[in-house]
């Protein structure tokens, strides 16, 4: 196993410190291996990724342009209300 020394800041050693003796995590060093893991895992994508989220995008862009035909005013002067 790979080591390194790193340089935190205090309050994320503090927070650190306080998820190991949450019970979070066995010790420091285990904390920082696991926190890294996730840490590096979140920026990983895959083009797959890229194209499901541009999908999504552009449903969520089609879906916030449409309108309600009820709620839309043909001028018409219909005596009838809903």
């Amino acid at each position: 196993m790979t080591q390194i020394e790193v340089s935190l800041s205090d309050q994320t050693e503090s927070e650190m410190q306080r998820l190991v003796e949450q019970g979070e995590f066995i010790n420091r060093d285990q904390a920082v291996e696991k926190l890294l893991s996730r840490g590096l895992s979140a920026y990983q994508t895959t083009e797959e990724d890229a194209a499901t989220e541009m999908d999504e995008s552009m449903f969520d862009q089609m879906t916030d342009e449409q309108q309600d035909p009820a709620l839309q005013d043909e001028g018409t002067d219909d005596d009838y209300t809903f």
